[in-house]
């Protein structure tokens, strides 16, 4: 686990996250690294998959400088919305911040799920959070990836994913995206 004085100048202790109850009302501001250390503090969160038109999914590697699940394969990009952002409104953000994706790169988000899970991660954090799943498919597969945020990329038949995931496995999925993937599929 990181020291205090680590963690007080991780550029989360500078940032609020939304707290909600199960229902994904809101209750107030949190700080983010406090809603990810300890036992965690329920909190807003989304996770984006990101289609071409030919039913493949674009998985992101987190990059390695992330506190939680670095090295880790993503459903795209997944983050938490602002005070006063909607979900689509930050889905539409970090694409642009992560992937260079714009919005002419693509027709619409759709919010398609919604659930809560909580796991832990290493001795580094853990998420507790109440997770909307967005979906869109780009007319442009034009990618700009930050380092910062985005250590590899992958376009991978999302239907032979689901239906295999032991020849995934080496990837180390994130744990949000594996729900929000199961769910997809049995919905």
């Amino acid at each position: 686990m990181s020291a205090p004085q680590e963690d007080l100048e991780h550029e989360n202790a500078k940032q609020d996250v939304i707290a909600v109850d199960a229902d994904d009302t809101e209750q107030g501001l949190v700080n983010r690294l406090e809603a990810h250390t300890g036992d965690g503090i329920r909190h807003r969160a989304f996770t984006s998959l990101v289609f071409d038109g030919e039913g493949n999914i674009l998985l992101a590697q987190r990059a390695p400088g992330k506190r939680l699940w670095g090295t880790y394969w993503d459903g795209t990009v997944a983050s938490h919305p602002v005070d006063g952002q909607s979900q689509e409104e930050a889905t539409r953000q970090r694409l642009e911040e992560e992937l260079g994706i714009t919005p002419d790169q693509y027709d619409d988000v759709r919010l398609t799920d919604r659930f809560e899970y909580k796991r832990y991660f290493e001795n580094a954090g853990v998420e507790h959070e109440v997770c909307a799943v967005l979906k869109l498919t780009l007319t442009d597969r034009s990618l700009e990836p930050d380092p910062e945020e985005v250590a590899g990329l992958m376009w991978v038949p999302y239907e032979r994913l689901h239906e295999n995931p032991e020849w995934y496995r080496q990837l180390r999925l994130c744990p949000w995206f594996e729900i929000a993937m199961r769910r997809d599929v049995q919905q």
